[in-house]
């Protein structure tokens, strides 16, 4: 089930569980995390989700601009966040991780 962010409290919620988490085990995505949240609420036009789990915000985000869905996740095995089509399993647009310049997001979410 998933959680619409229909407010600060639930974004912050999110965000706070995202950068704790990369606090953790992913320090190399949690200044990215900022901008990629960021590029959402510049492009999103449409409902903003996230993946709801024990009952908070988990790491999936779920976005849409116009009628296409996407979706940010973190990739364990790479050790950045991806940006898919549609789903969780969808095809994979672009790779970010802390390296990763705003030009370079800018351009990307522009595209979109």
């Amino acid at each position: 089930m998933a959680i619409t962010i229909n407010s600060i409290n639930i974004l912050q919620t999110y965000l706070r569980g995202v950068l704790g988490r990369a606090n953790h085990h992913a320090g190399n995505v949690e200044g990215v995390s900022l901008a990629l949240l960021g590029a959402i609420m510049w492009r999103a036009d449409g409902q903003i989700l996230v993946k709801q789990y024990a009952g908070q915000p988990a790491n999936i985000i779920w976005f849409f601009i116009g009628t296409k869905k996407y979706v940010l996740t973190y990739n364990h095995a790479i050790q950045k966040i991806e940006l898919k089509e549609k789903t969780h399993k969808g095809n994979i647009l672009a790779s970010f991780d802390n390296s990763s310049s705003y030009h370079n997001i800018i351009t990307i979410f522009e595209n979109l």
